[in-house]
């Protein structure tokens, strides 16, 4: 592997950039409820060969000079027993206790000094299941499905377990970036740059002669995407839900994977748009409840870049930030509407140019970072899962929940499917959203009124 190789990506720096603003902390934890107590012995010898199989579990940052990227640089004092903890549960011994260890992970940040991730076993639970792990990780480790991926690495399709193959060993070392490693980035760089200029150049004067007037459009359509997705927002849509802070709160929520797949493709769309529609139909509901109206929302959605080519570690996302409705109360209308919306942004001419935009945004301070963030109104995420069921350590898993962070927003919604099961996990600002069982109450009739599309 070459030295840039260990770079991060400037969308990785995006995110470890957004660390100095802490309301923008992109701090990921996923709970995995379990019908035993895992056993443990196992469990950490099957931790520790995922650490040997991803390398990334063993590194941590190293700051480089100037404007190069951080260097994932090995750990020469890694700690598995650092990472790896078993504790009693808390009380109370259910899922609320487990939440509750779960959203101080959240919010506490990590020790730069050591790889960014943690699992914490909480033995004796009483309701809800008998154990759960809490796995916590900084999104510039890896992005939402990169991370079910690395998690295939410690799970199993049995209870008495899965075979792999020995470890191969390499004697390959991630060092610290020298003044020679600095120096020969920044020349790289400037070629690239130089190379791409020049051939963009080249193509651009082509076009220019064979169809000048689409040429130009071209390029001025390529600037107004970029534009719009770097757009500074200044206010909330929501007239409600508009302070921000550091202090946050899990819950959870379930529904069917037919019926909301059913739902979209009543609607002419997908799982996720009907997702989407039933979270905007909540938010109506929350918003009748505080006497406001809405006419949109405002929603920051991850759309993943991840080919099967690309590295387990790193961020393969780009953030999507557009405007819903909420003037359209029928569900399949609102899925359809929706559908539309999101087809047009995922073909928008600047997609593909996630990667030079966080770079430019990296250069910028974290209050103007958020000043394109911290005005959305909510989080949505959809994450595809397992449709089987998964053991670890002889333990089977029961449910499993993704907490995304907010990044700004008031709300993040993570869907997790598992099974027949869509587990959402909701991470909420507290001075956002004050009345959380409010709040739940109304994305579940919000849920309830879109999978009531599958029995019509």
């Amino acid at each position: 592997m070459s030295n840039d190789a260990l770079r991060m990506t400037q969308s990785d720096m995006f995110s470890w950039h957004m660390e100095q603003n802490p309301i923008l902390r992109s701090t990921v934890v996923l709970v995995v409820l379990l019908d035993a107590s895992p056993d443990w012995e196992r469990f950490l010898a099957t931790v520790e060969r995922a650490a040997q199989v991803l390398p990334a579990m063993r590194r941590k940052l190293v700051p480089d000079r100037g404007l190069a990227p951080a260097r994932w640089v090995d750990d020469p004092d890694f700690d598995l027993g650092w990472h790896v903890r078993r504790v009693d549960a808390p009380h109370p011994r259910n899922l609320a206790g487990v939440l509750e260890v779960a959203r101080t992970a959240g919010m506490s940040a990590f020790d730069p000094a050591r790889p960014m991730w943690e699992y914490t076993l909480l033995d004796g639970l009483e309701e809800d299941a008998a154990a759960a792990v809490v796995m916590k990780f900084h999104h510039s480790l890896t992005d939402g499905v990169g991370g079910v991926r690395i998690a295939a690495e410690i799970l199993d399709f049995e209870r008495s377990g899965t075979e792999r193959d020995p470890v191969a060993h390499t004697e390959a070392v991630a060092a610290a970036p020298t003044v020679i490693d600095t120096i020969g980035w920044y020349a790289s760089s400037a070629f690239t740059v130089a190379r791409e200029s020049v051939s963009s150049a080249a193509r651009l004067g082509g076009r220019l002669l064979i169809r000048p007037l689409r040429a130009v459009r071209d390029v001025a359509g390529t600037a107004v995407s970029i534009a719009r997705i770097v757009e500074p927002i200044t206010s909330t849509a929501s007239p409600v839900m508009t302070d921000r802070s550091t202090r946050r709160h899990f819950a959870t929520m379930e529904a069917p994977v037919d019926a909301l797949s059913a739902a979209g493709e009543v609607g002419g769309g997908t799982l996720n748009d009907a997702f989407l529609a039933a979270i905007v139909l909540g938010m109506r509901d929350y918003h009748r409840r505080h006497d406001a109206q809405i006419d949109h929302l405002r929603v920051t959605m991850p759309m993943n870049l991840r080919s099967d080519d690309d590295p387990l570690g790193g961020n393969r996302i780009t953030l999507l930030r557009f405007a819903i409705p909420c003037d359209e109360g029928e569900p399949s209308k609102l899925i359809q509407r929706i559908h539309d919306i999101v087809a047009a942004w995922r073909v928008e001419p600047a997609v593909p140019l996630a990667e030079p935009i966080a770079g430019a945004l990296n250069v910028l301070p974290a209050s103007a970072v958020g000043a394109m963030l911290e005005h959305v109104d909510f989080l949505a995420s959809d994450v595809p899962g397992s449709p089987v069921p998964l053991y670890l350590a002889g333990a089977k898993i029961t449910r499993q929940y993704a907490f995304g962070p907010t990044i700004g927003a008031a709300f993040n919604v993570t869907l997790l499917s598992y099974v027949g099961d869509c587990c959402m996990g909701i991470d909420v600002d507290d001075a956002a959203v004050p009345d959380l069982n409010v709040l739940l109450d109304s994305l579940d009739a919000g849920f309830r009124e879109v999978c009531g599309l599958a029995d019509a």
